[in-house]
């Protein structure tokens, strides 16, 4: 009796085993059923993904974690800021060292993709990007997200040296500011890339350049990445810091400083568009085709507001982080963004800015200041 029993059981164990996989197997397929079974299988097959990202690195975890997690592919990332990343792909020439890019803003994917570095595929789920303006016109990039470009603050430093806060570009030049502002590095920065599209487009091109020099003699430091003036005006080492909202929307809300106030420049601003796109020669060619897909989907995008990034999405099918709402952050408040002529020029007019900055007495080669690190 003793035996039948045991038999029993052990039928009624390996029973269960073979349900508990059997769902577990299914669960699996359901989480990749969105996605094309061939492209899946075909990027299964190659078994690998390098990503170099310029999003937050929370959120760059995140989101590589989750598609090794999903497909079965293992991934392994890096997180660099958009200039970084761009000297690196130009210097490789077509034989990248990683095989796709992943946030940032589009000023230095453009300039890659018109160097010939960025692969152009028809992703399917594209066709929920919710404007044209979100994708390149040849499919070399693709939309993830979108911050708008403005000013943070320490309210206890302005109120304790009696300073008012910014309202608009032209208030940042005021001298009680002198020391006072961090911005990020022109060459390792896409953000400041950013900046200096937006003022030649606000201004033109020889009073845009000449707004830049101005403020240059209020600038403390100029970070290597983007997010750098935004992680050091809680603490108040960074009492003004020029740079996308939704990185003082981290601090406040993730970090805790209630002390950090936000501006949208009251006669207009730009936002950016983070992307992400294919490397022109990757080496593992389903397995990047694969990321795009994914990365147009819920399935990415609504980790961001999870992992501290509080940008507004630009896929239909995801969910905006209502956050960015609470904070007063509209992103169809922004100027037109003229991308072809960034596109065009941007190096151009880095060059050109950095050689005036020298040329007023600045030394640009101050890697204390102009952070390179």
């Amino acid at each position: 009796m003793k035996k039948i029993l045991t038999l029993v059981l052990i039928i009624s164990l390996c029973a269960f085993a073979v349900f508990a996989n059997a769902q577990k197997e299914s669960a699996k397929s359901s989480d990749v059923a969105g996605f094309d079974e061939a492209l899946v299988k075909a990027a299964q097959k190659e078994g690998e993904l390098v990503v170099y990202g310029s999003c937050e690195e929370e959120y760059l975890t995140a989101a590589c974690d989750k598609f090794e997690k999903l497909f079965g592919i293992k991934v392994s990332h890096q997180r660099l800021s958009t200039g970084e990343v761009q000297a690196k792909i130009e210097e490789e020439k077509g034989n990248p060292s990683a095989d796709v890019f992943f946030g940032g803003t589009t000023d230095p994917y453009n300039m890659l993709a018109s160097e010939g570095l960025l692969e152009a595929y028809n992703a399917k789920n594209a066709s929920h990007i919710a404007k044209p303006v979100y994708k390149d016109k040849e499919n070399r990039w693709y939309g993830i997200y979108t911050g708008i470009l403005g000013f943070m603050y320490n309210k206890d430093e302005l109120s304790r040296r009696k300073i008012e806060a910014p309202k608009d570009w032209p208030d940042l030049l005021k001298p009680e500011y002198r020391d006072l502002i961090w911005l990020s590095n022109y060459n390792t920065a896409g953000t400041a890339k950013l900046v200096i599209n937006t003022m030649i487009q606000k201004y033109g091109h020889d009073e845009g350049l000449k707004y830049l020099v101005d403020l240059d003699k209020n600038i403390e430091v100029y970070t290597k990445s983007g997010s750098g003036p935004s992680k050091n005006v809680g603490i108040g080492e960074c009492v003004v810091g020029i740079g996308f909202l939704h990185d003082g929307i981290y601090q406040i809300v993730d970090n805790g400083y209630k002390n950090i106030g936000l501006v949208i420049p009251a006669s207009g601003t730009s936002c950016e568009i983070g992307a992400t796109a294919i490397f022109k020669g990757n080496k593992h060619p389903n397995a990047a085709k694969l990321w795009i897909e994914y990365a147009l989907s819920p399935e990415c995008v609504d980790q961001a507001k999870e992992n501290g990034s509080y940008q507004f999405l630009v896929i239909d099918n995801a969910t905006q982080p209502e956050v960015a709402k609470e904070f007063g952050l509209d992103p169809n408040n922004v100027m037109d963004y003229d991308f072809e002529d960034a596109t065009k020029n941007t190096k151009t007019y880095i060059a050109e800015l950095m050689a005036a900055l020298a040329k007023s007495g600045i030394d640009t080669g101050n890697q204390g200041r102009f952070q390179v690190k």
